[in-house]
């Protein structure tokens, strides 16, 4: 009599509980790992673009070498970070350098003229356009996958399985600051 009281409990506890729960936070966690793989994607694409428009920009601008390390140091950073978090600073900081290269491009009115530049501007928008996006899904990902492990019973689940939160990607604090190029 008394487990007839208690059963519609344990049946809702149940099915809250169930391998359902802990296959969906797998599939989550995988949906994450997915969505990271095409921001790499896309991270990789740009760097390998960037060295052919920097070739082209250097030939009209030789005295903006520092702009030129900026983005050679980042690209360097960018091919040699391992974690995560690292690749996500390094994309960044590559983003830093790309403004500079773009502000140094306005100031040389024949450059824009030269198809090569163009060709690769073009690219080089379409890689930035992908990139977006790609970050966007990787954090929507991150957003279910997070939300989920942090809720009840996933919560449960993700404590028995080792799941862990998985980190956004972020834009750094001074991103959003235009870059200065001085031509003194």
């Amino acid at each position: 009599m008394r487990m007839r009281r208690y059963a519609p409990i344990l049946i809702l506890a149940l099915a809250g509980c169930g391998p359902c729960g802990y296959n969906r936070i797998v599939t989550e966690e995988q949906q994450v790992e997915a969505a990271w793989s095409q921001v790499e994607n896309q991270l990789q694409r740009r760097a390998d673009l960037i060295p052919n428009l920097v070739e082209t920009v250097k030939g009209y601008a030789r005295h903006e070498k520092g702009v030129f390390d900026d983005i050679a140091n980042a690209r360097a950073a960018m091919m040699g970070a391992s974690s995560r978090a690292e690749k996500i600073q390094a994309a960044n900081q590559f983003e830093g350098a790309i403004s500079k290269l773009l502000s140094i491009s306005e100031a040389y009115p024949q450059l824009k003229a030269d198809t090569t530049y163009q060709r690769l501007m073009d690219e080089l928008a379409g890689t930035e356009n992908r990139l977006a996006v790609e970050r966007k899904r990787y954090n929507e990902a991150v957003q279910q996958y997070n939300s989920d492990i942090r809720r009840i019973p996933g919560a449960w689940w993700a404590k028995i399985g080792g799941f862990t939160p998985k980190e956004y990607f972020k834009a750094e604090s001074g991103a959003r600051a235009v870059p200065k190029v001085s031509f003194q």
